[in-house]
């Protein structure tokens, strides 16, 4: 039996969109009015959340201390708890809200949910109790999709004997991307993307990027976001876009070489 084109299921393509704590403090109208476009256009979306000022609020109320050493938030015991109840009980519950609010049907998740974020101790004598994600249960991800369900996804990852860990907000967006062969990857920040010299840029390639680096063009926070999209890219995901709440911005696609390189 032969079957016609229009007769095979069709492949829904994916974004996954990562939500970093600033942003996620004031979401505007556009935010929603894109996210809709870009269903309505076939896209399943993803997201993922941080919650750094809400979790830095919340060690301070309580007066404990963390550090930071290479973007990474050295997490004990007392801040780990912090920064569980903190994303799961506060972040992603108001999140899910507007979403669902603004008429996007959404629920929320994090690593303990049917084992969504399998996680190990990253370095656990240098940082505590933060994580690496060993495993993504991509069926759960594809069943919500499949039902036009939105995964709100907390970066609280989850070790096999149920120790919660902390794990970096961008880590998690690109393991998940991965895992589920995301077309491409939103990073969404206070900026519109990358700007050289006054203007903003449509689109970037690796090696531009570098020398914007080299040049001083690209300075300050925009270096550790850029030096991450790249390492998506690298691993495969096909596009990184720097976006604002309105997600529009910068999108990152391979140099030319690097293209050809991977067929």
């Amino acid at each position: 039996m032969t079957m016609f084109k229009s007769m095979l299921p069709t492949v829904r393509k994916k974004i996954v969109i990562k939500l970093g704590g600033s942003t996620l403090e004031g979401l505007n109208r556009a935010f929603f009015s894109n996210f809709k476009t870009l269903q309505q256009e076939g896209y399943d979306i993803i997201i993922t959340h941080g919650g750094g000022p809400a979790i830095n609020r919340e060690l301070e109320k309580q007066q404990v201390s963390s550090a930071v050493l290479n973007g990474i938030r050295i997490t004990n015991e007392e801040a780990i708890n912090i920064v569980q109840s903190t994303l799961i009980g506060k972040v992603n519950p108001a999140l899910v809200g507007q979403l669902n609010e603004a008429g996007i049907m959404a629920i929320g998740l994090n690593g303990f949910d049917g084992q969504l974020l399998q996680s190990e101790y990253l370095e656990q004598d240098t940082y505590g109790f933060v994580g690496k994600v060993t495993s993504v249960n991509t069926q759960l991800i594809n069943t919500l999709c499949a039902n036009h369900i939105v995964p709100v996804i907390a970066c609280v990852g989850a070790t096999v004997s149920g120790q919660a860990l902390n794990i970096n907000g961008d880590t998690v967006a690109s393991d998940v991307a991965l895992a589920i062969g995301a077309e491409s990857l939103l990073l969404v920040t206070d900026v519109s993307g990358i700007r050289i010299e006054g203007e903003y840029q449509e689109e970037a390639t690796p090696s531009l990027i570098n020398q914007w680096i080299e040049e001083g063009h690209i300075y300050g926070g925009m270096i550790p976001k850029v030096e991450g999209a790249m390492q998506v890219l690298k691993a495969g995901v096909p596009s990184v876009q720097i976006v604002d709440d309105r997600l529009t911005g910068t999108v990152i696609v391979p140099s030319v070489n690097e293209s050809f390189a991977k067929r």
